[in-house]
């Protein structure tokens, strides 16, 4: 019960107040707990306005960038959406909520894991888990309705904007490895990506071939 009060309160203070009105996205905000998505000692902290840590040294991002980034993905029920940098799997299961297949990939086997044992347990059937490079994305089950990219790079991956559909939206931070623009790209054609950006964000480094390279151990 504390929780769903929480829940209630977050929805209302940290998103509806900075914009967020679609009643797909804020319906999802409400029926996902992010309290299931953290680690136990971090419960009582799942609906504070930030992102968590979890495990790899990846974090849970902020609600209202969750609500954010879904809401300017503009779905719709029957799209197809790719999820790359699952982490907890907590935006994955925001988009199941609306979309009617999520494809989400995660560079760390161990996040992967535990995300899809978190969304068996809570019945969101409707999400295929994978680990592997994001930033080459999903291409045997494209092309995708949207593209949503929980993590930086230095540019937009030409593999994930080729694996959009024609009007496909391919949401994503661009910048250094601190700090990002969220870029909104849609394709029109298969030569034109007009881009908008929706403001600064700040996300984990996009590690792939066509993000940053992995860290040297």
């Amino acid at each position: 019960m504390a929780f769903s009060k929480a829940r209630r309160r977050m929805i209302e203070t940290q998103i509806v107040r900075r914009g967020v009105r679609d009643p797909a996205v804020l319906e999802a905000m409400r029926a996902v707990p992010r309290e299931a998505f953290v680690s136990a000692g971090l419960q009582g902290s799942a609906y504070e306005d930030r992102a968590l840590p979890i495990a790899e040294g990846q974090t849970i991002s902020q609600p209202y960038i969750v609500a954010a980034m879904v809401q300017a993905a503009q779905l719709q029920p029957g799209d197809r959406v790719l999820e790359v940098g699952a982490g907890s799997g907590y935006a994955a299961a925001v988009l199941s909520r609306i979309a009617t297949h999520v494809f989400a990939i995660e560079r760390h086997a161990a996040l992967t894991d535990a995300a899809r044992a978190r969304c068996q347990v809570l019945g969101y059937e409707n999400i295929a888990f994978r680990t592997g490079d994001g930033s080459m994305g999903w291409p045997e089950d494209a092309p995708f309705d949207a593209i949503l990219v929980s993590a930086g790079g230095p540019q937009p991956p030409e593999a994930l904007k080729q694996q959009l559909k024609i009007d496909g939206r391919l949401i994503l931070p661009v910048g250094n490895t601190t700090e990002q623009r969220l870029w909104r790209i849609r394709r029109l054609s298969d030569t034109e990506f007009p881009r908008e950006d929706l403001g600064g964000v700040c996300f984990v480094p996009l590690i792939g071939v066509e993000g940053w390279h992995a860290p040297s151990a």
